[in-house]
């Protein structure tokens, strides 16, 4: 986490929470949600509009990548200075870009190792890394299955409505915050 930003929560603590306002899509980019893309539906809903804006200013994406966490009950956030931004996720927390040498690095820069390889229902692929669960980018599934053909990591079928609850991670936690 960036000093600039432990310094503004020591400063000002009592900053409410921001829930709906930022996402993360199935391609690792960010999406910013203003009223009318929350009025389209959830995040994750598909509906027309409901993404939102894809965030293009570079240095705002790497200050969003040094400070993304999460909370103890598997939310995941941006720390933007004394305020919690929580992250609607289209899928998962991670969108891990793998080489052809095996190596993984997430949507944020950050490196990690596989420890599983899963695909679910709908063919989409997965990596369980040091970092948890991420989905494959689309673009580097046929790196995964020249992984796989080469016998350097074994595909396990897993059921995607588990997802959330084996990986213990909250998709959406503006709904869960609603619900509270």
């Amino acid at each position: 986490m960036d000093d600039i930003v432990k310094q503004a929560m020591a400063k000002w603590p009592n900053v409410p929470d921001c829930y709906g306002w930022l996402g993360l899509g199935m391609r690792g980019h960010w999406f910013m949600r203003d009223d009318a893309a929350q009025a389209q539906g959830s995040f994750a809903s598909g509906n027309p509009g409901s993404k939102g804006s894809l965030l293009q200013h570079e240095k705002l994406i790497d200050f969003i990548h040094r400070n993304y966490a999460v909370d103890s009950q598997g939310q995941w956030f941006f720390q933007n200075g004394p305020q919690r931004v929580y992250v609607e996720l289209e899928l998962t927390p991670w969108v891990w870009r793998v080489d052809a040498d095996g190596s993984v690095i997430g949507h944020t820069g950050q490196a990690a190792t596989a420890q599983h390889c899963l695909t679910d229902e709908k063919g989409r692929v997965y990596l369980e890394t040091t970092f948890g669960i991420g989905l494959v980018h689309s673009s580097d599934v046929p790196i995964v299955a020249s992984l796989l053909d080469a016998g350097r990591w074994k595909l396990e079928a897993f059921d995607s409505g588990a997802l959330t609850q084996k990986y213990a991670f909250i998709a959406s936690p503006q709904l869960r915050n609603k619900l509270l």
